[in-house]
Formats: C-alpha cells, structure tokens, sequence
C-alpha cells in the first residue's frame, strides 16, 4: 500500500507541475496572439494604402515597373516562400500548411524551389518531393520581422537577377474567429496584367480622382516596393498571429487532458488511502477483540482457581 500510494504521489506531483508549464505556455500564447492580430490590423490599413497609391499610379497610364525586371515572362521555374514554425505543440500548424503547399503546387507546371520559413515546417517540407532552398529563421517578436523581409528580399532579388526565379508564391496560415486558422497562398511576383488590372479596378474612396505628383515611375516603383515589403510582412505576421492561436488550442486541450487526469489520481489516491485506513481499522478493532476475549478468558480462570 506505501508504494502504491507514493507513486500516486509521484504522478500527482509531476502532472500538477506539468499543469503549471501548460498555463504558462498558455498565457504566452494568450498574449502574443494580440500583439501579432494588432500588427496584421495595422498592416491590413497600410497595405489598402499602397493598393490606392498603385492604383492612382496606374490610372495615369504609368509603365509598371523597369523593363525586363517586373514584367511578365513565360516561366517553368516557381519559388515558393513557407512560412510554419520554429516550435513544437502547435497541433497540426506544420502539417496542414505542409499539404496544403504539396497540393497547390502540384497543380503549377514547372520546377519548383521551397524557402522555409522555420526549422518545423523545413523539416516537413524535406520529406516531400519539393526542392529545398535557402532557410530562414522565424522571428519572435514584431520588431524582427522587418530583418526577415529584408532577407527574403535580398535572396528573390539575387534569384531572379540570375533567372533561377521568375514567378514567387507565398503560402501561410491566416487567423480567422478564436482560434481557427486556414491556409492561403499569393502570388506575389511577377506584378503582370492581371495583377494590374486588379489593382486598376479597384474604386477610388472619394470624389476627389487622384492625382501623381512629381516623377510617376519613381513614386511608382516606391510603391512597388512597399507592396512586396508589407505583402511578406503581413504574412509572417498573420502566420504567427495563427501559429500562437494554435499553441493557444493545444494548451487548451492539454490543460483539460491534465485536469481529468488528476482528477483521476486524485480519486485513487483517495480510494487507496481510505482502503488503507479502513485496514489499518480492522486490524485495531480485530486485535482489541482479540485482547478483550484474551482478558476474558484469565478472569474465568482466575475466578475458576479462587473457587478452589
């Protein structure tokens, strides 16, 4: 019984301190989904920002970008820029980003090269068909994000000098209600026609028409700039937004599988110690009984030798 019940002592012990890691990983969860949510509203301001300034741009018939640098070209060479994490106990953050990146690719003609943003989804990635490249380290602040960029900038750029890339996808998990998340993709280069009509498309939010100053194609190409800048932010930060949201569901869950559990090493702890007791009862009433008949017993024979 004493070895029996120190185990569950143990148990006891280590799941209440386990308990104890879940709720703080929790509370960080908790608490960097809103920091990240915040930046992604911020962003989804800024970004319809440069969206208006590119579309006042092209409403005055300015060319694109340089030639030969953004213009649209016939390709059988795809990049694909991942984001995922670094960290485990996401629940299926990793996996379903995986799949999700195998499919859409898959359906894409040509030759196709990975850049994985976070050793999880990096390792995931090796183990599929698709060609690994370079791999960056995901950050874990707000304010690290911005270096990342301008690393992931840096390499498209020195690529598509090289023509190794011509066409740039992006594939990362945006947060929806709580704590659901679903994969999205982008194809955020080359800025073709299609890209330009959308953005010519898009409605003026006033009266007043728009109006260019100074040298369009410099302005244009700032902006231009600025949409690939934010378009690579907004997704790292949505894909932490979504990965915390996720850690924040797996210690929801963990949290619950750990309270049952004590629950039930606490109730057989309970019933143990109680058999325990109830043993260690009948062994005093069993051994009193026993004392009392024992006394019993030298009374009679002590009256039996006095009537002699």
């Amino acid at each position: 019984m004493t070895e029996s019940a120190a185990s569950l002592r143990h148990q006891i012990a280590s799941a209440g301190d386990l308990e104890s890691v879940v709720r703080t990983m929790k509370a960080m969860a908790a608490s960097n989904i809103g920091q990240y949510e915040n930046a992604v509203r911020s962003l989804g301001d800024y970004y319809r920002t440069v969206q208006l300034g590119l579309a006042a741009c092209l409403r005055q018939d300015q060319p694109p970008v340089a030639a030969g640098r953004m213009a649209h070209q016939e390709t059988d060479t795809i990049g694909a820029i991942v984001f995922g994490s670094d960290q485990g106990l996401v629940g299926q953050f990793n996996e379903v980003m995986v799949e999700f990146v195998v499919a859409t690719l898959e359906s894409l003609p040509g030759k196709k090269t990975v850049w994985a943003v976070g050793e999880r989804i990096q390792s995931r990635l090796a183990e599929t068909e698709l060609l690994p490249a370079h791999g960056f380290v995901l950050p874990n602040s707000i304010s690290a994000i911005t270096p990342l960029v301008g690393q992931i900038l840096i390499e498209i750029e020195a690529r598509r000098e090289k023509g190794e890339i011509t066409q740039i996808y992006i594939f990362h998990n945006q947060p929806k209600s709580g704590t659901i998340y679903t994969p999205v993709s982008q194809r955020l280069l080359p800025l073709d026609d299609v890209w330009r009509r959308d953005l010519a498309a898009i409605e003026w939010p006033t009266g007043n028409l728009p109006e260019v100053m100074g040298e369009g194609v410099r302005t244009l190409r700032a902006l231009v700039r600025e949409y690939l800048f934010v378009s690579l932010f907004r997704s790292c930060a949505e894909s932490l937004a979504s990965e915390n949201a996720s850690r924040l569901a797996a210690m929801q869950r963990a949290e619950k599988n750990i309270d049952e559990l004590l629950e039930d090493l606490n109730r057989t702890f309970h019933r143990l110690r109680q058999s325990g007791i109830d043993e260690e009862l009948f062994d005093v009433i069993s051994g009193f009984e026993a004392l009392t008949v024992s006394q019993q017993r030298d009374a009679q024979s002590d009256n039996q030798k006095g009537s002699r």
